[in-house]
């Protein structure tokens, strides 16, 4: 019985810590300012554009001095006649202050990835949020 429960446990151990989050992967959303992006791809199905875009945005995103946290998406099919799916991506990027998403926007990083990028979209849409 002892090893049975031991074992248990063990798998329960495993499990947790290899598919868990750790504090080394993750990332606390910070309220204070959020900067939310969508684009719009004149040609929203060419799989080139697309990889391209992602490695480009990621890249930038890890070589970001100001950006807290970050989330990448695609619209979802639209059930309800309010959701509005006619983006290509979302990219929603959470600052410390205003002023830390100032910088952001003139760093290396986002400027390199706005001269990758601009090319691929026909439109872009920014809403800025400070935390309340």
């Amino acid at each position: 019985m002892k090893t049975g429960i031991i074992s248990l446990l063990l798998i329960f151990v495993v499990a947790t810590t290899s598919f868990g989050q750790t504090e080394d992967t993750m990332k606390t959303f910070d309220p204070a300012f959020a900067h939310t992006v969508y684009f719009w791809f004149k040609n929203p199905d060419n799989k080139a554009d697309r990889a391209k875009f992602e490695s480009s945005l990621k890249t930038f995103l890890k070589n970001s001095k100001y950006a807290k946290t970050n989330f990448i998406g695609t619209p979802p099919k639209a059930i309800r006649d309010v959701v509005d799916g006619s983006f290509t991506y979302s990219l929603i990027v959470t600052f410390e202050s205003p002023e830390a998403q100032e910088g952001y926007q003139n760093e290396e990083a986002h400027l390199i990835f706005i001269e990758e990028c601009k090319d691929l979209w026909e439109k872009v849409i920014v809403y800025d949020s400070n935390g309340i």
